[in-house]
Order: C-alpha cells, then sequence, then structure tokens
C-alpha cells in the first residue's frame, strides 16, 4: 500500500474515531452537571444553584458558561456566609 493511500486510511479512521468520542460529550456534561446539583445548591443557595446547574446542564450554554468561568471564576457567587450570633468563639 502506498503511503499516501495508507495516510489517508489512517486520517478516516481517525476522523471516525475523533466523531465516535466528541457525540456523547454534551451528554456527559449535562450528567456531570446533575450529579454535582445538590452540592451547587447547597452552596449557592436553591434560587442560584437551581440557575447555576440549569445553566450547567444546558449542553452549548453550559460548555460556554464554563470556558468564561476559566477566566472570570464564579458568575453566581455562593451565598453569603453569616456568622451565628451564639457562636462557640471566643471574643476578646
Amino acid at each position: 500500500m502506498p503511503a499516501s493511500l495508507k495516510r489517508r486510511v489512517v486520517r478516516a479512521g481517525g476522523w471516525k474515531v475523533a466523531k465516535r468520542i466528541m457525540k456523547p460529550i454534551p451528554i456527559v456534561g449535562t450528567v456531570m452537571a446533575m450529579s454535582l446539583a445538590g452540592y451547587e445548591i447547597r452552596k449557592k443557595g436553591l434560587l442560584r444553584g437551581a440557575v447555576d446547574v440549569g445553566l450547567d446542564a444546558t449542553p452549548l450554554i453550559g460548555t460556554a458558561k464554563g470556558i468564561l468561568e476559566l477566566f472570570t471564576g464564579d458568575l453566581i457567587s455562593d451565598k453569603d456566609h453569616l456568622q451565628r450570633p451564639y457562636s462557640k468563639r471566643k471574643t476578646g
């Protein structure tokens, strides 16, 4: 087999494998977002956490949000951690 024909066969086979691997990626992202839903809702609160999980679970929007958050940090901030008035910490 000539080198150019062999290269074409390898390239075509590699493309098929790449397409097969890329196909389930949006589904994997949605499954990951749903599996982390409880954690995000506890961390951000009910409304903010539900919005965050909903955006992450949407295939194209979740990908764009993830890329944007790599550079800017969280778009939807965590809930404020209020100090309890009767905590066991020493004062003074």
